[in-house]
């Protein structure tokens, strides 16, 4: 359409600030009010939240990323990822949330050629719980995986990410996509 989004959208408070609230609640609206913005601009989907955990303080990306606690990002990631996606009646809104990167996004600077090394039960515990709160509460139709390696495999190819924890420990049927 030939709108000028500038005066039809909102600049909202980063997802840390929405984290810190620790509130369920108002991360629902706020994906509400992303949903609306995507309704006014006639856009079909919005590539948020940012599930990564605060791992490194220089991270260029942390401001986007909900916490450095996984239990708070699974959470308020979920109840973002459903404001946008359903309406009070559980129903689909056509609209959709992107849960981003996918995983262990632990640095910006030359992020294409990082390699995060991490043992299984690090991956579990920290890197992957707040995914895996949001997947099985909030459903989100889209994911999408990091530019790293994850152990010296591509993200975005790595078979146990996206296949065996994912789809089949994790039971998401959502569209998986490249960063």
């Amino acid at each position: 359409t030939d709108t000028d989004l500038s005066r039809e959208v909102v600049a909202y408070p980063s997802g840390t600030c929405m984290a810190n609230s620790w509130d369920l609640e108002s991360a629902r609206k706020f994906g509400e009010c992303v949903r609306n913005d995507l309704e006014i601009s006639d856009i079909e989907g919005w590539l948020a939240p940012g599930i990564n955990i605060h791992r490194n303080p220089l991270n260029g990306r942390n401001f986007e990323y909900l916490s450095e606690d996984p239990l708070i990002a699974g959470k308020i990631g979920a109840y973002i990822t459903i404001g946008v996606q359903y309406d009070d009646n559980a129903e689909s809104t056509g609209k959709y949330a992107t849960v981003k990167h996918f995983a262990c996004n632990n640095q910006e600077v030359k992020r294409h050629h990082n390699d995060s090394r991490v043992s299984q039960r690090a991956l579990r515990e920290i890197y992957l719980r707040g995914f895996e709160i949001c997947v099985k509460e909030g459903q989100p139709k889209n994911i999408m995986t990091s530019y790293n390696k994850v152990n010296g495999v591509w993200s975005h190819y790595n078979f146990d990410l996206a296949k065996t924890i994912l789809r089949d420990e994790w039971k998401y049927e959502g569209m998986v996509m490249t960063d």
